[in-house]
């Protein structure tokens, strides 16, 4: 049986486009002294696909740069979960679009791969990424290892329902002893049925959104995960879960400031369970907000107590969510990817609590512990392929009206702005078939075809 399974090895793509949220501010005539999406949802940049990219031609980047990196054999790979509500095709997976990488890319033909996409709002690419943990600690693995892409493009109409978009694809290679290990046993979830986020007309990109509902529903589910985790970790281990027994924790993010309230939810929740890592001047300060709900409570706890907390054990996770928006499936693990671009050089050990949501509703709270890899598979090793800061000074800042007027079937082929080694859409034909090529390491756009 495998042992220490975990994550591998990790690899983000997001577009080289996007757009300041200050200008989308002053685009919508609210910036004059409001400043909502900036100050108020403490976003900074949002990353867009122009009609040359979309999830597929991002999966097909990401998942071949993490090979490539890291020298990984396609003959290597025995499963391939894929984690996406930006469903294409309708019928047809993602996961298939991904397999001429191993088809005809490497000319091995390795068409040996288990594995399917997984489906529910921003959930799903926590469920791929169980699906495929599973399957290496399962008597039916087969000694190689399991690959995750999480992938959406979040996109809505125009009006301050926008600023949460974002686009991005992120692919980690799963196996054993790995320098990230999943904590299987201390995880819970808490899964509803709610109308807060979905997308019934299939003839439309844009889902009905009810917002505060999702708020009040994402806020409900953590409530439960967090309530029995503190639980299950206080029966396994006999002794109070702490704040402090974690070095970070990591939300999906919606927003920026959501997720410093999400935060602090948890520590008023600590209050109210009377946790020894609220201590006595703490208590003291949320003493009269206890009888006080809703987000009432939340933004006193986050101006009085929480704060301290959350730059040691969240800020460090929030660079690339602020920075591309809200990507719906890779938003937790693009924010777990900006604590490995932050905390690389920290010693092993440490205890990484990570809470995944996805409209309507399903949720988890899980655990993983930072342990001292080997090269290829060690934290530094991940950053440094990741190159996360060179990847958003590279990046191309576009007038809103580039982002607003993006049209799905004007192929205009230009992919000058894409990094070498980028796949793209070179053609939706007659009967809606879709063709990608990938741009050549000397600049130059490949012709040849990535499949269909």
């Amino acid at each position: 049986m495998a042992k220490s399974v975990g994550i591998l090895a990790m690899e983000i793509y997001f577009p080289p486009t996007c757009v300041h949220q200050e200008a989308l501010e002053a685009y919508d005539g609210v910036s004059a002294g409001k400043f909502p999406y900036t100050i108020g949802l403490g976003q900074d940049r949002m990353a867009f696909c122009t009609e040359v990219e979309n999830v597929i031609s991002m999966c097909l980047t990401a998942v071949t740069s993490l090979l490539e990196k890291y020298g990984i054999d396609p003959k290597q790979i025995g499963r391939l979960d894929v984690g996406t509500e930006t469903i294409l095709d309708k019928r047809k997976s993602i996961k298939t679009f991904l397999m001429p990488i191993f088809e005809v890319y490497f000319r091995i033909g390795n068409t040996d791969v288990e594995g399917i996409d997984s489906t529910n709002a921003c959930y799903g690419g926590t469920a791929a990424l169980f699906n495929c943990v599973n399957w290496v600690e399962s008597s039916t693995w087969d000694g190689r290892y399991g690959l995750v892409v999480c992938t959406d493009g979040a996109v809505y109409p125009e009006g301050p329902v926008r600023p949460p978009g974002g686009a991005a694809a992120i692919a980690m290679l799963i196996g054993p002893d790995a320098p990230i290990i999943l904590e299987s046993r201390s995880r819970v979830s808490h899964m509803s049925h709610a109308y807060d986020f979905y997308k019934p007309n299939f003839a439309s990109e844009y889902a009905i959104l009810f917002g505060k509902l999702s708020e009040t529903c994402y806020s409900m589910a953590l409530d439960s995960c967090y309530k029995h985790f503190c639980h299950k970790f206080e029966t396994l281990e006999a002794k109070q879960f702490l704040i402090s027994d974690a070095a970070y924790f990591i939300f999906h993010s919606p927003y920026n400031k959501f997720v410093q309230k999400s935060f602090a939810r948890l520590v008023f929740n600590d209050y109210l369970r009377n946790a020894s890592s609220v201590d006595e001047l703490s208590k003291e300060k949320l003493a009269p907000f206890s009888s006080l709900s809703g987000d009432e409570t939340i933004q006193a706890v986050s101006l009085q107590v929480a704060k301290p907390l959350h730059d040691e054990k969240v800020q460090s996770s929030t660079l690339i969510p602020k920075q591309i928006g809200n990507t719906y499936t890779p938003s937790l693990y693009a924010a777990f990817a900006s604590l490995i671009h932050n905390t690389h050089a920290a010693p092993g050990g440490k205890c990484v609590i990570l809470f995944s949501y996805g409209s309507g509703l399903a949720s988890t709270m899980f655990s993983l512990q930072f342990c001292d890899g080997q090269n290829p598979f060690s934290l530094s090793n991940m950053a440094a392929v990741m190159d996360v800061e060179k990847k958003l000074k590279s990046r191309h800042g576009e007038a809103c009206g580039a982002y607003i007027w993006v049209k799905d079937f004007a192929m205009s082929k230009d992919c000058s702005l894409l990094s070498p080694g980028t796949y793209y859409l070179t053609e939706v034909d007659s009967i809606y078939r879709r063709f990608y090529a990938r741009k050549a390491k000397d600049g130059n756009c490949d012709k040849s075809s990535a499949g269909h």
